[in-house]
C-alpha cells in the first residue's frame, strides 16, 4: 500500500474533520508532510511508544494512543477476565499530555475499566507507586521523558509498578497492532473516574521517607547546601516537598526553571545529565556556595547530579560516577 492510499484510508468518517482536512490540504499540495506522516505506523514497543505529535499513522495522536489504549484494554480484559480492572494515569508537562491522558481515560471507561487519573501532571516515579499502593491492574504514563517538545509518549506499567516486561509486552503489542481505528472506543464514561491529587503526593513521599537510606541519621543534613532545578517538569512540587520532610533545611531553587512548561523555554533539551541542561543550577551553586546540583527530566525519572570537588569547582558526574 503507497502512502497516498495510506492517508486516504483517514478520510473516512473514523476520523475528525480537523484530521481529514490537514491531510485532503498535504495531498492537495503535495506536502512532504504526507510521506513523513503515513510512510509506517508509530512503533509500539517495550514499555510504549513515542513520537512526533501530528496527524498520521507516524504521529502520537488520538488515534495512535487510542489505538494502543484499545488494544491495551483488550488484553487487560483477557487477563482479569470477570474481576473489576483499575488502571491508574498520570502524565507530565509536555504539550497535549493532560489531553491525551483524559482522552485514555475514556477509551478505557469506555470499556468497562475502571481509571484512577490524576488531576494535575505529576512524576512517572509517583505513577508507578500509585499503580501498587491502590492495587490497579495496570498503569499508563504519557510522557516523552527528556525528548525536545515536539514529541510526546505512552509508557505501560504492570501490576508491579514496573514497565510491561515479557510476555505480556509482546501479547499487549499484539492486541495493539490487531486493533483498527474504527474499533476505538472513544466515548468514555466519567463515572467509572476516580480524580486523585495532594493526597496521593502525600503518600507517595511518605512511602519515599520511610524507604530512605538516611532518615535515622541526620548528621549534616542542616551543612548541605542543595540547588534543586526540574527543568520544567513534574517535580516541581514534590522533590522541594521530599527534601523539606527530610530535614533538608538549605534548599535553593532554580525558580527560572520550578515553572512547568512543554516548551521547556530554558534548555534545548530537557536532559539533566547534558551539561547545558544543568547549566542554570550550576551558576546558581557556585554564587550560593551549593555542595550538590539536582536535576530531573520532565516527568521525573531521569536524574542529574553535580557536586562541588576538592578543587572547589562545581563537577557533573555521568551515571557511573553516580551510582
Amino acid at each position: 500500500m503507497t502512502t497516498l492510499e495510506k492517508a486516504k484510508l483517514w478520510l473516512t468518517d473514523t476520523f475528525d474533520e480537523e484530521t481529514k482536512n490537514t491531510i485532503r490540504t498535504w495531498i492537495d499540495t503535495n506536502s512532504d508532510d504526507l510521506e513523513d506522516s503515513f510512510y509506517r505506523e508509530l512503533e509500539f514497543g517495550t514499555g510504549g511508544m513515542r513520537g512526533i505529535m501530528g496527524v498520521g499513522t507516524n504521529r502520537l495522536n488520538k488515534y495512535t494512543l487510542g489505538q494502543a489504549t484499545q488494544g491495551l484494554a483488550n488484553y487487560l480484559h483477557s487477563q482479569f477476565p470477570d474481576q473489576e480492572i483499575k488502571v491508574a494515569i498520570a502524565y507530565d508537562v509536555r504539550n497535549n499530555s493532560k489531553e491525551f491522558g483524559k482522552m485514555c481515560a475514556d477509551v478505557l471507561t469506555a470499556n468497562g475499566i475502571k481509571v484512577l487519573l490524576f488531576k494535575e501532571h505529576r512524576p512517572t516515579p509517583e505513577l508507578s507507586f500509585t499503580v501498587r499502593d491502590k492495587k490497579c491492574n495496570a498503569g499508563i504514563v504519557l510522557t516523552a521523558s527528556h525528548n525536545p517538545p515536539e514529541y510526546n509518549g505512552y509508557k505501560v506499567y504492570w501490576n508491579d509498578g514496573a514497565q510491561i516486561v515479557p510476555p505480556d509486552d509482546e501479547n499487549i503489542i499484539k492486541e495493539v497492532y490487531a486493533t483498527k481505528f474504527e474499533d476505538i472506543k472513544f466515548n468514555g464514561n466519567d463515572d467509572l473516574i476516580e480524580w486523585i491529587g495532594e493526597e496521593q503526593d502525600d503518600l507517595y513521599i511518605n512511602a519515599c521517607m520511610e524507604n530512605s537510606l538516611y532518615q535515622k541519621d541526620k548528621t549534616g543534613y542542616d551543612n548541605l547546601n542543595i540547588v534543586f532545578t526540574s527543568i520544567h517538569g513534574t517535580t516541581y512540587k514534590t522533590v522541594p516537598q521530599a527534601l523539606k520532610k527530610a530535614g533538608f533545611t538549605k534548599v535553593d531553587l532554580v525558580r527560572e526553571q520550578m515553572i512547568p512548561s512543554g516548551n521547556f523555554p530554558t534548555v534545548e533539551s530537557p536532559n539533566p545529565e547534558e551539561p547545558a541542561a544543568l547549566e542554570m543550577a550550576m551558576d546558581l551553586a557556585r554564587i550560593t556556595n551549593g555542595d550538590i546540583v539536582i536535576g530531573t527530566d520532565p516527568d521525573g525519572d531521569r536524574l542529574g547530579i553535580a557536586v562541588r570537588n576538592l578543587e572547589g569547582e562545581i563537577q557533573l558526574l555521568n551515571g557511573n560516577q553516580t551510582n
